[in-house]
C-alpha cells in the first residue's frame, strides 16, 4: 500500500524546476508512504513518475519504486497488495509467452511481478491474472505512452485530466494541486452529486477536468496525444457483466453446499490477505460482516488475532459493547476506544484534507478514530466492508422484500396522509414511544433510532416505483439543483448501469450499491482514514472470485423471510453463538444529531452563516437556514442534509477559494 504522483509534459516548466515539483507533488501524500520515496524522469519523453513506500512486502530495497523492468521497456508506479503473486511468479516461471525470456527475480515484491505480467502477457492480460486492490501508472519507454490502471472493484483510487497542456495524475487529488498547471476550478454540476450522495461519483470531481477512473478500468495516454481530450476509460473485468453471467447461470446446489463453498472462498481471500512482513490485525463491530471476518482469520491463526473496535458513550448508537463479546468469545487480542464529541472537534479540521474534495459520511470520523488507534499496533487491517452490498444487508433490501409490495397497492393520498402523521411528531418522540415496546420486539425484526428511520422513510409514501424508492433512499438532498447557484445536476441515477433493466428490483438495488455507494463512499472512506494514518486496509469480501459467487446466488439465499444476508449468517454461525450476533442493525453511525444541537452547534452556525454563504456564491442560502433551525428546535432530525453542507463549507475554508474561481 502506498501512493504515487505524475504528469506527462513538462508545460512551462523549466528544466531545474521539474524535479522539484515532483517532489513537492510526492511530499504532499507522505502519509501515503512514509517508508521510502522515489522519483523518476525521462527528458525525452517528458515523464514523470514519483512514489511514496508503506512497505509490507519485501521490506528491502528490491521493493522501491518507481521500478523498472528487467528489459528495461517499462517503469512503474504502484499503490495496493496483488494477493497472488507468488502463484503468478510461479506461473511466470514455467510460461514463456510470444518467445520472451522468464525472468530472473531481483527481490519479493508484488510489484517486480506485476511487471513481470505486463512484459510476459501484456497489461489487459496481466490486469485480468491478477487478483488484488491496487491502482498505478506504467510507461511503456518504447510505445512512449502512459497506462493507468484501477482493480475491479475500485478500492485503490486514481485522479487524471489535462491541465494546461500537462496531464497529470496521483493517488490523491493534492498531489495533482501542488503542480503550478493545476486550474483547481471548482465543478458546479459536482456539488449537485456531491448533495444528493454525500460523496462525488466518478468519472466526475470536484474539479472540472479532473476525473476517477472507474473500478475494472485503464486508460492509456500516448505522448504525441495533441487532442488534450479526456482518454476513453477501458474495461477489463466488468460488474455488472459478472453481474448478468451470474443472474443466468444461478448457483444450484443446496444450501449447505452454498454455504461450504462461500466458506472456503473467504478461507481463501482471507488467507491470503493475512500475507505481510508486518504485524496486522482486523478492525471488528460485533456486526455480521466483520465478526465473519475475524472468526474465519482466528481459526488460521496460531495466535490471538489483534482486533480493534470504537465506541460511543451516546448508547443507541454504540456497538463496542458487541465488538467486546465477539472478541471474548473468540479469544482475540482485542482493543477498544470510546468517542466523545470533542475528540470528534479535534479531528474535523483534517478532514476536508484527508478526503481533498467534498465528502459527508458521517462514519468517516470514527473510521479515521479506529484506524488512528490501530495504527499504533498494527500496520495492516483487514475490513468487513462489502457484505451488505454482496448479500443483501442494507435495510432498503429488506423494506423491499418486506413492504413495498403491500404499501404499493394503497392509494397515494392515504399513505401521503400517513406520512403527514407520521411528521406531526419529532424523531426523537418517536424514539421515545417506541422504547418502552422493544422487548416485545425479536431482535432480529428490532430498529435502531426508529423515529429517525420513520422521517426519512416518509416520502417513500409517496413513490410509484421501487425504483423511486432506491433514489429517494440513497439521496440526502431530493434536488441539490435548487440549492446550488448555477448549476443542473447530471443524471447520474440514468448513467449508473447499462444493464438495470436486466435485473429484479432488489438484485438492480443492490448492482447499483456496488456500482456507486460502494466505491465512491465506502471504499473513499475507508482508503483516506487508514492511509491518513499510514495504515494498510484488506477487504476479502471483494476479492473478485466471492464477488463472482455472491452475484451468482439466488435471491433467496440473500434475504430470506424478510432478514438479510441469510447466508453469511449461517456461516457466521459455524464460528459465533447466534445470540452474540442478532440484534438491530446500526452500521458505524455518529451522533452527529445531538453532537449539532450540542458541542458542535458553534462551528455548525458560523459555516452556515446566512451572510457568509450570499458572499461565497455557491449555495442558496433559504433552504439551508431552514433545515437548521428545524433541527437545532428538535422539530425535525436533518442530521444527514446539514453535515452535506457543513462538510462542503469546512472543505471550501480549506481550499480559500472564492466564487469568482468557479467553472460551470
Amino acid at each position: 500500500m502506498c501512493g504515487f504522483t505524475g504528469f506527462l509534459g513538462f508545460g512551462t516548466l523549466q528544466s531545474d524546476n521539474i524535479l522539484a515539483v515532483a517532489k513537492r507533488m510526492n511530499n504532499s501524500i507522505w502519509h501515503r508512504g512514509p517508508d521510502d520515496e522515489g522519483i523518476w524522469k525521462e527528458n525525452k519523453s517528458s515523464i514523470v513518475l514519483a512514489h511514496r513506500r508503506l512497505s509490507i512486502l519485501d521490506l528491502s530495497n528490491a521493493g522501491h519504486q518507481p521500478m523498472v523492468s528487467n528489459s528495461g521497456r517499462f517503469v512503474i508506479v504502484f499503490n495496493g497488495e496483488v494477493y497472488n503473486h507468488l502463484p503468478l511468479r510461479s506461473d511466470l516461471k514455467t510460461i514463456s509467452a510470444n518467445g520472451k525470456a522468464r525472468p530472473s527475480w531481483r527481490g519479493q515484491s508484488d510489484t517486480e511481478t506485476l511487471l513481470a505480467a505486463i512484459e510476459t502477457w501484456g497489461l489487459k492480460e496481466a490486469l485480468k491474472r491478477s487478483v488484488g486492490m491496487f491502482s498505478f501508472a506504467l510507461w511503456d519507454k518504447k510505445e512512449r505512452s502512459l497506462a493507468i490502471a484501477c482493480d475491479r472493484m475500485g478500492e485503490k483510487p486514481i485522479y487524471y485530466g489535462w491541465q494546461n497542456g500537462v496531464f497529470l495524475f496521483g493517488s490523491e487529488l493534492k498531489s495533482m494541486r501542488q503542480h503550478p498547471s493545476f486550474q483547481g476550478n471548482i465543478n458546479r454540476e459536482a456539488i449537485t452529486l456531491y448533495l444528493r450522495y454525500n460523496y462525488v461519483p466518478a468519472p466526475w470531481t470536484i474539479y472540472s477536468g479532473i476525473y476517477k477512473l472507474k473500478p475494472g478500468c485503464f486508460i492509456q495516454i500516448k505522448l504525441n496525444d495533441q487532442s488534450k481530450k479526456p482518454p476513453v476509460p477501458k474495461e477489463y473485468w466488468s460488474l455488472e457483466e459478472s453481474a448478468v453471467t451470474g443472474q443466468t447461470k444461478l448457483f444450484e446446489g443446496t444450501d449447505g453446499e452454498a454455504i461450504e463453498e462461500l466458506h472456503k472462498l473467504l478461507k481463501s481471500s482471507i488467507g491470503g490477505q493475512m500475507i505481510a512482513d508486518v504485524p496486522l490485525g482486523a478492525f471488528l463491530s460485533g456486526g455480521i460482516d466483520s465478526s465473519t471476518i475475524v472468526a474465519i482469520m482466528q481459526s488460521l491463526s496460531s495466535q490471538p488475532v489483534k482486533t480493534f473496535s470504537i465506541g460511543f458513550n451516546e448508547a443507541s448508537y454504540d456497538e463496542a459493547f458487541y465488538a467486546k463479546k465477539v472478541s471474548n468469545y473468540l479469544g482475540t487480542d482485542h482493543t477498544e476506544l470510546y468517542v466523545n464529541p470533542e475528540d470528534a472537534i479535534n479531528i474535523l479540521p483534517k478532514m476536508p484534507i484527508l478526503y481533498d474534495e467534498p465528502f459527508s459520511d458521517p462514519s468517516q470520523i470514527p473510521t479515521f478514530l479506529v484506524s488512528e488507534m490501530t495504527r499504533k499496533y498494527v500496520k495492516v487491517a483487514l475490513s468487513g466492508d462489502g457484505g451488505d452490498e454482496l448479500f443483501g444487508g442494507y435495510n432498503r433490501y429488506t423494506f423491499a422484500d418486506n413492504l413495498w409490495g403491500k404499501l404499493s397497492i394503497i392509494p397515494r393520498p392515504l399513505r401521503r396522509l400517513v406520512g403527514n402523521t407520521i411528521l406531526a411528531l419529532p424523531s426523537d418522540r418517536w424514539n421515545k414511544i417506541a422504547k418502552p415496546f422493544e422487548w416485545m420486539i425479536p431482535n432480529r425484526m428490532r430498529v435502531a433510532n426508529l423515529g429517525d428511520k420513520l422521517h426519512k422513510g416518509v416520502k417513500v409514501l409517496d413513490c410509484d416505483s421501487l425504483d423511486e424508492v432506491y433514489k429517494l433512499l440513497t439521496s440526502h438532498w431530493n434536488d441539490p439543483s435548487s440549492l446550488v447557484i448555477g448549476a443542473k445536476e447530471p443524471d447520474f441515477f440514468k448513467l449508473k448501469s447499462k444493464s438495470l433493466s436486466f435485473f429484479e428490483d432488489i438484485e438492480r438495488m443492490m448492482l447499483l450499491d456496488m456500482i456507486t455507494y460502494l466505491p465512491y463512499d465506502i471504499l473513499v472512506k475507508v482508503d483516506r482514514a487508514a492511509m491518513g494514518v499510514s495504515l494498510e486496509t484488506r477487504i476479502p469480501f471483494l476479492d473478485h472470485r466471492v464477488v463472482e459467487f455472491a452475484l451468482s446466488l439466488p435471491l433467496d439465499m440473500k434475504i430470506r423471510k424478510g432478514q438479510g444476508k441469510w447466508l453469511l449468517r449461517q456461516l457466521l454461525f459455524k464460528h459465533v453463538p447466534k445470540h452474540l450476533i442478532e440484534r438491530p442493525k446500526m452500521g458505524f453511525g455518529v451522533p452527529i444529531d445531538i453532537w449539532l444541537r450540542g458541542p458542535l452547534r458553534e462551528w455548525a452556525e458560523s459555516l452556515l452563516n446566512e451572510r457568509r454563504l450570499r458572499s461565497e456564491g455557491y449555495l442558496y442560502p433559504g433552504p439551508i437556514r431552514q433545515k437548521l433551525e428545524e433541527h437545532l428546535s428538535g422539530k425535525r432530525n436533518w442530521q444527514y442534509q446539514l453535515w452535506g453542507i457543513i462538510m462542503f463549507q469546512a472543505w471550501l475554508e480549506k481550499e480559500k477559494f472564492s466564487g469568482n474561481s468557479c467553472s460551470c
